[in-house]
């Protein structure tokens, strides 16, 4: 995974700092998040993926599930 996330910034040819904006968290999350995205969170990792226009698919347990990611951010967001 952090391969992949490192791959994809680099082309779209974005700094951290860029991606960073985009994402609305900071660079050192993105570099944490592209050396071991095991000890980043969940929802801060569904904002990376979605800003590079990715979808993180999670598998595991007795089912496969997969996390709608606009659906999480979305509830998580306080209402207007």
């Amino acid at each position: 995974m952090a391969q992949r996330l490192q791959r994809e910034r680099q082309r779209q040819d974005l700094s951290r700092e860029q991606l960073a904006a985009v994402c609305n968290v900071s660079p050192s999350f993105i570099r944490d998040a592209e050396s071991n995205p095991g000890r980043c969170s969940l929802e801060k990792l569904l904002q990376l993926t979605q800003g590079l226009g990715l979808q993180l698919t999670i598998t595991g347990w007795q089912n496969d599930i997969q996390i709608d990611q606009q659906e999480i951010i979305s509830s998580e967001s306080p209402a207007a």
